[in-house]
């Protein structure tokens, strides 16, 4: 399987020695919207702007690479709101303001999120159902359960979780080495051990993987168990963050996660997928957002904004353009008559 290929045709053990596409095109568009909103809006990348857009950013990259790891099993997950809001629930109503119930509630947070992966794992591995209805069910009952919980009424977090995950060290936000911190154990799994060189065989051809004796299922399993586990980290992260978090802090972050990981570069028909890209894809996204709000425009452009790069994302990494445009260059040439 060294010489897997993946959907966009390249071998495995070639690509991993090259700079992506995703990487290159989303790094420029990041340094660019910089640029341009340093000119348009001064104030979106202001210190205090800055401040509070990062930690954002480091969520959405956290949760992007969630979705990267199911992504590039050929699925996607749904239930990304339900793990984060059941996480924030637990680590602010368990201890309620409890320091010392702080490390007990985030482990039953880690609990549920293993039982939510194995079970997506299952259902769609095992029992072959669709990953949208698989993931939106499992997206459901982590949500009764949240409610169960709360009540749907938020609380406060603890001074611990608000310091740890909320606070800033040498003026950077602590949000952004959890990020880096993900990103590193991402990448060195996917791309530098033999299980993870063969889970991105298995997503770019789990037939030629099956054919060799790969174990498909597990392999596809443990993308969905180690997505909720990321999710349950960007949930404790958005819990610091936010004094006061609402029961349904998740919903935000679905679309985005989403647009993250095909804005960086990986393949919704699955295959490589790209951890640094997906990170950088993040801090774009959110800037984008916030610089089209410094401009004065209604917040209820945002989902539009976020919508439209997901678009922009599928239709330059997943539509063969040349393909389309060969066909269209053969059937525009005039019919030479042979009388």
């Amino acid at each position: 399987m060294a010489d897997a290929m993946t959907r966009d045709g390249t071998s495995l053990k070639s690509a991993r020695f090259s700079v992506s596409k995703g990487l290159i095109t989303i790094g420029s568009a990041t340094v660019l919207l910089f640029v341009v909103s340093g000119v348009l809006a001064p104030s979106s990348i202001s210190p205090t702007s800055l401040s509070g857009m990062l930690p954002i950013a480091c969520v959405l990259a956290v949760v992007g690479l969630g979705q990267m790891l199911v992504v590039q099993q050929g699925g996607i997950d749904l239930s990304v709101p339900g793990m984060m809001s059941l996480t924030v629930v637990i680590i602010t109503h368990n201890p309620d303001g409890d320091n010392s119930k702080l490390v007990p509630a985030i482990l039953l947070a880690v609990m549920f999120a293993i039982i939510a992966g194995i079970a997506n794992g299952l259902m769609i591995g095992g029992l072959r159902l669709n990953p949208i209805i698989a993931t939106l069910g499992t997206n459901a009952l982590l949500y009764g359960a949240d409610l169960a919980i709360s009540g749907g009424r938020p609380r406060i977090t603890t001074t611990l979780l608000q310091s740890v995950t909320g606070g800033q060290t040498l003026g950077i936000p602590n949000a952004v080495f959890f990020a880096v911190g993900a990103l590193i154990i991402v990448t060195v799994v996917v791309k530098k051990t033999v299980a993870g060189r063969r889970f991105e065989a298995i997503g770019a051809s789990p037939e030629a993987a099956r054919a060799v004796g790969l174990r498909v299922r597990l392999h596809q399993t443990s993308a969905y168990v180690w997505a909720q586990l990321l999710y349950c980290l960007a949930g404790v992260l958005i819990g610091g963050i936010t004094a006061q978090p609402s029961a349904f802090e998740g919903d935000v972050f679905l679309l985005p996660s989403v647009a993250v990981v095909v804005l960086g570069g990986t393949s919704l028909l699955g295959g490589r997928g790209f951890p640094l890209a997906t990170l950088i894809a993040a801090v774009f996204l959110q800037q984008l957002t916030q610089f089209v709000i410094t401009l004065g425009v209604s917040t209820a452009i945002q989902t539009l904004v976020q919508a439209a790069a997901l678009a922009v994302g599928v239709s330059l990494y997943t539509v063969n353009w040349a393909a389309i445009f060969a066909r269209f260059r053969v059937r525009s040439r005039p019919v030479v008559s042979s009388a």
